[in-house]
């Protein structure tokens, strides 16, 4: 049966533009579009082979050390298509489950009824950059003074990591704690001292001052600020950079110290509806209200929610979640169109009683697929998994997702009980496969897995999940070193390096993946390799599966019709093993290269070859060449969403442009802006920018490369732009000089290969 093709992007080609042209001088900012390609040149056309005992020896050391330089497990994957195999729809959700299952713990929270019940609401509000540049906590906290409260209703915020508060009052220099009453914001500590925010010791003490100073018999913990899921944690603060983020086990210590367990803990921050968050979080509290996705910057809408429970304290806790989470929902797409918005109340008793058995099984059926050499079918779904915050590589999933993806009889009893878990879930309509609870499995890059295992043991998780992660990790990195030295840089056919002249078959002789693989394994410089000791899995036996399961990169080569057209064949055991295709440009202005990016567009003729595009255009807004990062494409039926992002300064801030095509929207249109962080100051993800608006300035940015392939600087590309009412994509012309076409493919170990080059 023919191996089903990836999806391309539709053009919509215009004319005008000015070309494509680099301005100023270099930003000193280091690379904007993600890619690294240092370290990764490899052979070219004509290259030897090396075969372990045949002269390779020099070989694979050079090849080992390139590796490490370039950072195995780093690399760009995606999701491309996600088949909803459920039977429902993951944002249809019209009502609370209220339903326990059997055997579940009795709640912590007992709730007084007939509105008599007291509630403190503990906000941690660590307001980092979120506030300084767009004042997102000042705004939230507008929002929760117009709600209308009652008597029985204490709103206690902490504030702190942050560089300028917006809001007149706050402090910049020391942290405080307020108290929203009658509509103001009242000070209660005008000076809590310098402390960091991602510091346990920081919440644990807010906990104890509210519970000390406002009593309740429910208690509701609300962290506000950047979120980075499993592995990060929660938190950046602005003003204490160093300080990192506060990753599960801090959060675990912080309300343990803290001596309260909560009616409900939320997150206002990205990312945090994790299995690894409901599983920690089940001693503190009876419910966790979290996103899996990037949060749009507005974040939480407070009035009307905080309103209806101040109207009724006595509401049930998943009639608060869903008001939340309606809330949410519907300003976000009323106010940011095309963000993907995702929230979710999970009931921590339930999770904790159903999912642990259900889950350890589906990790075991996951491990057997591994060990019995059926690792592509794993790799295969994963990839085709709903994953969020996808361009960020922190490899966070949709559980239920993947769950039915893999399709085991362990699979489908584990669907079934996160989804009863899950008392209520909605997302936007931009969003589908997403169910309302995520977890970390590798497959972007695998040097978070030791930092996962290492959590997943402080938190009490059972090993057999890690095992799994382990065991793909191992197989995913054996197969990166195995192939590093196969057409993995477009760099090999960019310029004549003579360090090129290596090529590699290690299908011919395991061998040589063997050797490649001890190398890797022994070079003092890698780093984040624990899981490659794992014994479960032998090294020989991922090196016998990898042999039989190899891309062959040197099928990469055009072929042309007799009308000079270009095309490319592949045999279908190896179109398999393709996960992912993207269009890589380059712009030779005559000092050196502007990357233009990838762009998944391309076609394929009746006989299922692959079809370049070789017009010389390439996607522009306004007119205006930008550099292009295509990063995901999700397909379910016959629809289909794919997003990309464009580096630029937005009034002088670093941003991602996020752009989307869809099927209402085939051409596109920029849904908004992150913040890209340029030096790595935070693993976690900020709120993206609810959106750009009219009379903004967009400078876009782009990396070049001298002839010989060196990374020179990130540079303005085109000229400024002022956003307008109507902002166009389309692809235009990219002027005279002359463009350097290639197509890189991504395998089922996330490895990339570049084919060879179309001049135009």
């Amino acid at each position: 049966m023919e191996q089903k093709r990836p999806r391309s992007r539709e053009k919509n080609v215009t004319s005008g533009g000015n070309g494509v042209h680099k301005r100023g001088d270099g930003l000193g900012s280091g690379k904007v579009g993600g890619q690294d390609y240092s370290g990764k040149k490899s052979s070219g056309s004509g290259a030897k082979r090396a075969v372990a005992g045949g002269g390779g020896g020099m070989a694979l050391l050079l090849l080992i050390f390139m590796l490490i330089k370039g950072g195995v497990g780093g690399l760009i994957g995606g999701n491309q298509e996600t088949p909803d195999t459920s039977g429902h729809s993951a944002n249809s959700a019209t009502k609370v489950d209220d339903t326990v299952a059997k055997g579940s713990r009795e709640k912590r929270t007992q709730i007084l009824g007939n509105n008599q019940d007291k509630i403190t609401i503990m906000v941690y509000m660590c307001g980092t950059d979120l506030e300084s540049k767009y004042k997102m906590a000042s705004s939230d906290i507008e929002e929760m003074k117009s709600a209308t409260l009652g008597k029985n209703i204490d709103i206690i915020i902490y504030t702190g990591g942050c560089s300028e508060w917006k809001s007149n009052g706050i402090s910049s220099s020391v942290n405080q704690i307020y108290q929203i009453k009658d509509g103001q914001l009242v000070n209660l500590v005008s000076n809590d001292g310098a402390k960091s925010m991602t510091d346990p010791k920081t919440l644990s003490e807010f906990i104890k001052y509210c519970n000390s100073n406002f009593p309740a018999n429910r208690n509701e913990l609300i962290l506000w600020d950047h979120g980075g899921g499993s592995v990060s944690g929660y938190g950046y603060d602005e003003k204490y950079k160093s300080s990192g983020s506060m990753n599960l086990g801090g959060i675990s210590q912080a309300l343990r110290d803290g001596g309260v367990t909560f009616d409900f803990i939320g997150f206002d921050a990205c990312l945090m509806a994790t299995a690894e968050n409901a599983f920690m979080l089940d001693d503190y509290a009876d419910y966790l209200i979290a996103s899996e996705e990037t949060e749009p910057g507005i974040g939480w809408y407070y009035t009307d929610w905080l309103s209806k429970l101040g109207n009724n304290t006595s509401m049930p806790t998943v009639e608060i979640g869903k008001n939340i989470i309606d809330d949410f929902v519907v300003r976000c797409d009323q106010k940011c169109r095309g963000q993907k918005t995702t929230l979710s109340i999970i009931d921590l008793a339930e999770f904790a009683n159903t999912v642990p058995d259900k889950l350890n099984n589906f990790a075991k059926s996951v491990s057997n697929k591994i060990v019995s050499q059926d690792y592509q079918s794993i790799s295969d779904a994963r990839y085709k998994t709903r994953e969020f915050a996808q361009s960020s590589k922190i490899d966070q999933i949709d559980l239920v997702n993947f769950a039915e993806n893999v399709g085991t009889p362990e699979s489908k009893e584990l669907s079934k009980v996160l989804q009863n878990a899950v008392k209520y879930n909605r997302t936007s309509s931009s969003i589908t496969n997403a169910y309302g609870v995520s977890i970390y499995f590798p497959y972007q890059r695998t040097s978070y897995v030791d930092s996962a295992c290492n959590i997943y043991n402080n938190i009490g998780m059972n090993s057999e999940y890690s095992n799994c992660i382990r065991q793909f990790a191992k197989i995913e990195t054996s197969g990166q070193v195995a192939n590093s030295g196969n057409n993995n840089s477009p760099f090999s056919f960019l310029f004549d390096n003579t360090i090129n002249d290596i090529f590699i078959y290690p299908s011919e002789n395991i061998d040589v993946i063997g050797s490649l693989v001890n190398s890797f394994i022994k070079n003092p410089y890698a780093k984040n390799i624990d899981y490659m000791d794992d014994n479960s899995i032998s090294q020989e036996s991922a090196n016998e599966y990898i042999s039989q399961n190899f891309f062959d990169s040197s099928n990469l080569v055009w072929e042309q019709a007799d009308d000079g057209s270009y095309f490319m064949s592949l045999p279908e055991n190896q179109w398999k093993l393709v996960h992912k295709i993207d269009l890589n440009m380059f712009y030779d202005d005559g000092n050196g290269y502007i990357d233009l990016g990838l762009d998944n567009i391309y076609s394929f003729d009746e006989n299922g070859n692959l079809i370049p595009d070789t017009d010389r255009n390439w996607l522009a807004i306004n007119n205006q060449p930008v550099a292009y990062y295509h990063t995901d494409t999700i397909e379910n039926g016959d629809n289909y969403t794919i997003t990309g992002y464009v580096p630029a300064m937005l009034n002088g801030d670093r941003v991602n442009l996020i752009l989307v095509f869809d099927n209402e929207n085939p051409n596109g249109y920029i849904a908004g802006a992150s913040t890209d962080y340029v030096n790595n100051e935070t693993d976690t993800v900020p709120k993206s920018l609810t959106e750009i608006n009219v009379g903004d300035r967009l400078d876009f940015l782009c990396d070049f490369y001298s002839y010989n392939g060196e990374f020179q600087d990130s540079y303005y590309l085109s000229e400024p732009l002022t956003v307008s009412e109507e902002m166009t994509i389309s692809n235009v012309d990219v002027g005279d000089g002359e463009v350097k076409l290639m197509y890189r493919f991504t395998d089922i170990y996330n490895q990339e290969y570049w084919s060879e080059t179309i001049t135009k």
